[in-house]
């Protein structure tokens, strides 16, 4: 994987650059402007997300009008969901989500604050969850604020037979009480029963509609529950099978600049953020693929 691989285009005689990570997934995306894509370019990059569920692309200039029409060349988009603040979206655009910990005049202008946002998949607690999601770099702290992104194909591969078995047929609930950051969703009462909690219920083990592949879909730890099970133990057999998401060699982490786009396969992976000093500051616009059918 560590091998450049190299997908012409039709246009212009121009050529874009797979460059894998060398890791489980991950790849950077050279030679392309995202606000000039033609079907051919396009069709190397989409060929290149399912290949490695994760796609850098540095160096771009994009308006928020920008970064919406690339999103769309994905599917539909979501609107963005209510932040812990309880404002909504960008005004005028509403698929913008905007992560930040950047405050006017003593208001917050994003969600996430400058805390780790703890391995998650983006959105798990509806019945249909997102595609992807693509962020954007605008502004970034010195240092902390990266971003890291595990394979949950690499994750299930790795399991031992017996647990392959044990998880073959299990459902999980997905908790909607709380983002990735901590934080009380908006207009949820919290609870820390997760058979109560909202929340989804879906496969444990997932096949992707694109790939064929197999992965393990866990969404996040807190609050989510192995349905059928006793209480005691759903979590001990979640707190195992969250060792293996623990696991450096199932991820990659990317240290951003300003002019990144990254997008990413929900369905695939999960990803977390660094903490960061909350005197710098780190804003970052995202869009979110619209799902089109439940995991399975």
């Amino acid at each position: 994987m560590d091998v450049e691989t190299r997908a012409t285009t039709a246009s212009h005689s121009s050529q874009i650059e797979v460059v894998p990570t060398g890791r489980q997934l991950g790849a950077e995306i050279r030679n392309v402007d995202l606000k000039h894509l033609d079907d051919a370019t396009f069709a190397a990059l989409l060929r290149a997300f399912h290949d490695h569920s994760v796609l850098l692309v540095r160096g771009q200039s994009l308006s928020d009008q920008d970064l919406i029409a690339f999103s769309r060349r994905f599917g539909d988009l979501d609107w963005a969901p209510v932040q812990e603040t309880g404002r909504r979206f960008v005004d005028g655009m509403p698929e913008i989500y905007i992560v930040s910990n950047v405050k006017v005049n003593g208001e917050a202008i994003g969600s996430l604050g400058a805390g780790e946002a703890v391995w998650h998949t983006d959105m798990s607690y509806l019945d249909t969850p997102p595609i992807a999601s693509a962020l954007y770099a605008l502004e970034i702290p010195p240092v902390g604020g990266n971003t890291s992104f595990c394979s949950m194909y690499a994750v299930y591969d790795a399991l031992p037979p017996d647990l392959k078995r044990r998880v073959a047929e299990l459902k999980i609930k997905h908790d909607g009480t709380y983002n990735s950051g901590g934080f009380v969703r908006q207009g949820v009462t919290p609870t820390d029963d997760p058979r109560a909690s909202p929340g989804a219920i879906h496969p444990l083990v997932c096949t992707h509609p694109d790939s064929g592949r197999q992965m393990l879909y866990l969404g996040r730890r807190r609050n989510a529950y192995l349905v059928g099970l006793e209480l005691a133990e759903s979590e001990a057999l979640l707190d195992e099978l969250w060792t293996y998401v623990a696991r450096p060699e199932f991820a990659w982490e990317h240290v951003w600049k300003v002019g990144d786009l990254v997008i990413w396969d929900n369905r695939s992976t999960m990803h977390r953020r660094d903490p960061f000093d909350d005197h710098a500051r780190r804003i970052m616009h995202r869009t979110q693929i619209k799902g089109t059918d439940r995991p399975r």
